[in-house]
């Protein structure tokens, strides 16, 4: 059975990192998305600022983003070696600003395998 390994990336820094450390683990490959959570999206609204606010507010107000990376991959063993890679870069995932990390089952996945050609 295959397995959808999905991690919220709180620090964008550890991003390269974590990519390695999955490949190194054995993903064949990764898809990254730049996301922001409900949390951040609703400490970034502020009442406080006027219907007009000023350029230097708008300039000076800071995006908190994180990465959503997620990859298939075909057995447990894979996906143990994924997870215990990401801890080891992100650290406990009980410990604020981490993010989270989660796997489903695949039920039926095409294209896990790719030949690709040589240049």
């Amino acid at each position: 059975m295959a397995y959808l390994v999905v991690l919220v990336l709180d620090n964008v820094e550890k991003c390269e990192a974590v990519l390695d450390a999955w490949q190194a683990a054995g993903a064949g490959g990764a898809t990254m998305l730049e996301s922001s959570g409900l949390y951040r999206h609703a400490q970034a609204l502020r009442d406080d600022m006027g219907l007009l606010p000023s350029l230097q507010t708008l300039l000076s107000r800071h995006e908190y983003r994180h990465r959503t990376l997620f990859t298939v991959v075909e057995d447990e063993a894979t996906v143990d070696a994924i997870l215990d890679a990401t801890e080891q870069i992100v650290g406990d995932f009980s410990k604020p600003h981490t993010g989270i990390l989660f796997v489903l089952p695949v039920l039926k996945a095409r294209g896990l395998k790719k030949v690709w050609p040589k240049e």
